[in-house]
């Protein structure tokens, strides 16, 4: 699009040029048997490119420049004059191209009438005579109706072309030195550690964070309780109950994505412990409305008991622990005996424990941290994350010997190119008896699941059995 606006513009803006064309023919002046005329034909052949070239020198053209009192030199007419022969014939074109239709033409006829004048004087023999070859004008010039430039429509084709082949030549280039996480795809490049999920991407979700503010049905909710589901199988031969969210900088989502899990496991019917352990910049309790003053550092400098400072947020039994005042030390509090005792008595208290740590990069704090969970979830934000930066925020877990537990991708776009396959359901409308429609709830498989109570096998053969069972539909004859 830019090179088509492009080559517009410049038509539209360039002047019109306008070019005036007069044609000469070259012959000999002797006559003689039809073999004199053949090799005077081969010689005038071979004269005609002398004379194209001698069109364009100042013997001919400052004769124009006098005659017609243009304001020029020889060089500079010589840019606007064009002469050319057809091979193997002995016809000359002059052609001139100016501003000006009629101005055009005069210098065009004008530089025919002295090129005729020039040859004369060149071919004259030096003992006097008349010169062997005649130069004539067979076509004259005349001022042209329309002009030659710009061809509009040769420059939109050629815009085209050159926007169309830089545009592909820009987006391979970015391509190849973008090395932002896209897509699942870049997540494997990167990593054996599984994709536990993605996070729909929200336009709003800046201004309403939790998933209890959107729509149940909406792709972001059912991509958390995607991720609920399939941290369930990622963490089932771990007897810890404690996952600790992070990320590898600032930015990517790990504080939302570790609180609407909380909100997700807690919606299932169990017993769930926020722990906000970013001391540095904590916003759990800013997204939960929650007094944030007393937390978490004060259980750990023993100010108060665990207890004591749980918060209980909705309906369900969630309950937070905030990051209380930011203290000067939070790796060593992070990484202290009296963290590990809290982890260890929250995990007795509750069915899960979901702590938000600081991100990777910046800080050691989540490094601290890793070492007294059961597993790490690593969330990712799509165009955001680039690749070196993933790569070595797992090559620092890796060093501590943390155990992750896959990657959640987040603000992964709904449609395009880099979406991730999302599987959320809508509700249907099922015939009623009095002839009206009524909206129920499709069963999804999380919930069937969740239904079964039992091993991976027998929630296959439930699904499986889910998938074969066929709708009923129910007639009714009307009166």
């Amino acid at each position: 699009m830019v090179g088509l606006l492009g080559a517009g513009a410049a038509s539209v803006l360039s002047k019109p040029v306008y070019t005036a064309e007069t044609k000469l023919f070259v012959a000999t002046q002797t006559s003689g048997t039809a073999q004199d005329l053949n090799l005077g034909n081969t010689f005038i052949q071979a004269r005609v490119a002398s004379y194209v070239q001698t069109a364009t020198t100042p013997t001919v053209l400052q004769p124009v420049i006098d005659t017609l009192g243009l304001n020029l030199t020889a060089d500079q007419l010589a840019t606007k004059v064009k002469a050319s022969s057809d091979l193997k014939t002995v016809l000359l074109s002059i052609a001139v191209e100016d501003g000006s239709p009629v101005q055009a033409a005069a210098i065009a006829q004008a530089v025919a009438n002295s090129l005729i004048v020039a040859v004369d004087v060149l071919e004259k023999p030096r003992d006097g005579g008349i010169s062997p070859v005649r130069v004539s004008v067979v076509t004259p010039a005349a001022a042209p109706s329309t002009p030659s430039a710009p061809n509009v429509k040769t420059n939109l084709a050629l815009g085209l072309l050159i926007g169309l082949a830089a545009g592909v030549g820009v987006a391979l280039l970015r391509t190849t030195l973008d090395n932002r996480v896209r897509s699942e795809s870049d997540v494997h490049r990167l990593t054996d550690a599984p994709v536990l999920g993605g996070i729909a991407f929200d336009a709003d979700a800046t201004k309403s964070p939790l998933i209890t503010q959107v729509s149940v049905q909406s792709p972001r909710a059912e991509s958390f309780r995607q991720l609920r589901t399939n941290l369930q199988f990622a963490h089932v031969s771990h007897t810890s109950k404690t996952l600790l969210f992070t990320s590898s900088l600032p930015g990517e989502g790990k504080s939302t994505t570790a609180t609407n899990l909380a909100i997700s496991m807690a919606q299932a019917g169990q017993s769930v412990a926020l722990v906000d352990a970013d001391l540095r910049r904590p916003m759990v309790s800013e997204y939960l409305g929650l007094e944030g003053n007393a937390g978490l550092t004060t259980a750990l400098v023993g100010d108060a008991d665990v207890s004591d400072l749980l918060q209980p947020w909705g309906e369900h039994g969630l309950h937070v622990l905030t990051s209380g005042m930011i203290p000067p030390n939070p790796s060593e509090l992070l990484g202290s005996e009296a963290m590990k005792n809290l982890i260890a008595r929250l995990e007795k208290m509750f069915d899960a424990v979901v702590i938000d740590a600081p991100p990777l990069l910046p800080v050691t704090d989540a490094a601290v941290l890793a070492q007294h969970v059961g597993g790490v979830v690593m969330v990712v934000g799509c165009h955001k994350a680039r690749q070196p930066e993933v790569t070595k925020s797992l090559g620092t877990l890796e060093l501590v010997d943390a155990d992750v537990l896959g990657i959640v991708l987040n603000r992964v776009p709904v449609k395009g190119p880099d979406a991730y396959a999302y599987s959320y359901y809508s509700y249907d409308s099922n015939p009623t008896p009095n002839g009206r429609t009524t909206k129920s709830p499709r069963r999804s498989s999380e919930s069937v699941f969740k239904a079964s109570k039992g091993t991976p096998d027998e929630f296959e053969q439930v699904l499986r059995g889910q998938r074969t069972q066929r709708p009923q539909h129910f007639s009714v004859k009307r009166p």
